[in-house]
């Protein structure tokens, strides 16, 4: 793909501020289905989410398990950037729709429940994966030391895809360390990889570092921080991270809605530490070769524009795309922004 340059021009810089007014009685009508299915979905995965929650086990240390909700197809939930005509020849023009969609750390595939509705009802196909010890997965967040114990299931997923099927893989967060690590192992079939928000880290550089800015160095981090996890005794290394309640409220939703931040507080499970403190090996020949784009979050506490602006300048993507008053989770705070740009991303020939 040669030198990257970061794209900045105004047509590949995608802000909306998710408050455009409605200018017909139709549009009111479509603006009110959508909030009558939005909630219709929320309801479904509060009440899952409260389900595991209820019948969750508990880890060796003194954290409880936390299991995240998935469900099946949900309702219908209208397109806001797609009409009926629109939609054949969109599809038409894409050779790859399949989207496998990578949580961050602490989440679940349950985080994507909005973005799973808006892309089916695009006519793609959204995939969603729990990495080990999150989600659904069952593995103990204690127990997972390496990244590549962590993306386990994200790399069983991509091996088991027909031999000619590419993917778009998109990941949020610490996810996007998962997204890089499966970039470099399968870079024939990752059509583009679109990280959020997300640890979109160098050659040498460990998922933790580009959070350094807001806890510390690593070292500091590991000695001080009241957040670990002890699964395996005091007398062991940390094996996991997990904030509180209003720290997490801070960092993360800052903009999200308040039933959004409730499914999270029920679902969100420990981050297993080791995967966050390894360094990546990324090779110019294959990790370097693969179509990577990158979406910034402008009201974002967990990880600051400043900090994403930085990762970009530091590696280079083919285009940059920026969501105006999002937090760390768009896909809660602003879910039709991040929906448009996934479309204009899968679009680019």
């Amino acid at each position: 793909m040669g030198n990257r340059v970061i794209c900045m021009k105004k047509k590949d810089v995608v802000i909306r501020s998710g408050g455009d007014g409605s200018r017909s009685k139709r549009v009111n009508r479509s603006q009110r289905k959508l909030l009558a299915d939005e909630e219709s979905l929320h309801r479904r995965a509060l009440s899952m989410a409260i389900h595991q929650a209820q019948v969750s086990q508990r880890f060796d240390g003194s954290m409880s398990r936390r299991i995240g909700s998935t469900s099946s197809r949900r309702g219908t939930l209208s397109d806001p950037f797609a009409n009926n005509k629109q939609v054949p020849e969109f599809l038409e023009s894409l050779t790859v729709k399949k989207f496998v969609l990578v949580h961050g750390e602490g989440f679940g595939a349950w985080c994507w429940y909005k973005t799973i509705a808006s892309l089916e009802e695009s006519g793609l196909s959204p995939v969603t994966v729990d990495l080990a010890g999150s989600g659904f997965n069952m593995t103990d967040a204690n127990s997972v030391s390496t990244l590549e114990e962590y993306s386990k299931p994200l790399i069983e997923l991509i091996q088991n895809l027909p031999e000619e099927e590419k993917v778009i893989l998109v990941g949020h967060s610490t996810g996007g360390a998962c997204v890089s690590y499966a970039l470099e192992r399968f870079p024939e079939k990752i059509s583009k990889a679109i990280f959020i928000c997300a640890t979109m880290v160098t050659d040498g550089q460990r998922p933790f570092d580009v959070f350094a800015a807001e806890l510390g160095s690593a070292e500091r981090f590991m000695k001080e921080s009241q957040f670990l996890i002890y699964g395996n005794g005091k007398d062991k290394p940390a094996t996991g991270l997990m904030f509180e309640k209003q720290h997490m409220k801070g960092l993360y939703f800052n903009q999200s809605p308040n039933k959004d931040i409730a499914l999270s507080m029920i679902s969100m499970r420990p981050v297993p530490l080791g995967p966050m403190m390894e360094k990546l090996s990324l090779s110019a020949e294959r990790y370097g070769k693969g179509r990577r784009f990158y979406v910034q979050t402008l009201d974002d506490l967990a990880l600051s524009p400043d900090v994403q602006e930085k990762l970009v300048r530091e590696n280079s993507p083919e285009a940059f795309f920026k969501i105006k008053g999002s937090d760390h989770c768009p896909f809660f705070s602003k879910p039709q922004s991040l929906h448009k740009i996934l479309l204009e991303i899968a679009q680019i020939p």
